[in-house]
């Protein structure tokens, strides 16, 4: 995946080939970091925890024989899935006694992943989210098979099941995806459009604005994780939605609001006092919004926050 900060990251690996002692095992790891890095997120809907199973998935790496390593990019697959596996199992227990709604952690895309209709749909917010109701290892064969193309065998050995048993999983999980994935991707005109009535209206505070560009049954989810204040429930519908937002972002300074790619999709990123305070992530159908996907749980920011002081 293309990310606008994955030459920026500093990993032991990036540090060794930026200082010209690059090794096999190094390089190795290098040319396909973006790939592991795409796999842990898409599994585990949080960059800062995509990035400590690539370090962990190095450190593994660099104490293997590559002499004995016939294929190098699955033998990485195959190291990044199981950690990622593990951790996801743990951050499963953790997300049970979350308070309120559980968002994946927004990432910085750049503009040509877009362009990849199955990469964009595969790190959205509202696939991520669909992504959650199946089990780690549905998860893992999903994101393998459907986002990466993988063969059978390669993810049977990632995920340490038979490929017969792997092609069931496999159908479970699309079958389970296909019934709540999301509606098809608009236009970059229509979200563009879309994108500035809606920062226009958000800025205002305009009520009948922020109506006319919500969909019927749009949905707001906020995230503030406990720790800042969000909406502890969905909340659906175009007027409660519209009067939520007009309540709360109609009071903002003109210029704190920026639009961005977040997760591929079209996003705006409130900043106070420098900082980023909230992401919202915005779904659009047909023209309209249908969905809005608000962080504001600082320890999903800090890792966007770094990202965007870097690009100064």
């Amino acid at each position: 995946m293309k990310r606008e900060h994955s030459e920026r990251t500093q990993d032991t690996a990036g540090q060794l080939a930026g200082s010209g002692r690059a090794d096999p095992a190094t390089e190795a790891f290098v040319a396909h970091r973006n790939l592991l890095f795409t796999v842990a997120y898409e599994m585990l809907g949080s960059a800062a925890d995509a990035e400590d199973v690539l370090q962990e998935t190095w450190l593994r790496w660099a104490g293997v024989d590559l002499g004995t390593v016939r294929d190098q990019r699955a033998y990485l697959v195959r190291i990044t899935t199981r950690q990622a596996l593990s951790r996801l199992r743990t951050l499963g227990r953790r997300r049970e006694s979350y308070v309120g709604p559980w968002l994946p952690e927004p990432l910085l895309t750049a503009p040509d992943v877009a362009e990849d209709v199955e990469l964009a749909d595969s790190v959205s917010m509202a696939m991520l989210l669909v992504m959650e109701t199946l089990t780690p290892t549905e998860r893992a064969v999903f994101v393998l098979r459907e986002v990466f193309d993988l063969g059978y065998d390669e993810i049977a050995e990632a995920v340490d099941k038979s490929p017969a048993a792997v092609r069931q999983i496999a159908h479970r999980a699309r079958a389970h995806v296909a019934a709540r994935r999301p509606r098809g991707i608009v236009s970059p005109t229509e979200t563009r459009d879309a994108l500035d009535a809606f920062q226009r209206a958000a800025e205002t505070g305009d009520l009948q604005s922020l109506l006319d560009i919500l969909a019927p049954d749009v949905v707001f989810l906020g995230d503030g994780g406990g720790i800042k204040q969000a909406v502890l429930r969905p909340i659906v519908g175009a007027d409660k939605v519209a009067r939520l937002l007009a309540a709360g972002l109609g009071r903002i300074s003109p210029g704190s609001l920026r639009p961005a790619q977040v997760n591929a999709y079209p996003a705006l990123i409130l900043r106070l006092n420098g900082a980023i305070d909230t992401v919202v992530a915005v779904r659009i159908d047909d023209g309209l919004i249908t969905g809005l996907y608000a962080v504001r749980n600082p320890e999903k920011l800090s890792h966007m926050q770094r990202e965007t002081a870097l690009r100064r």
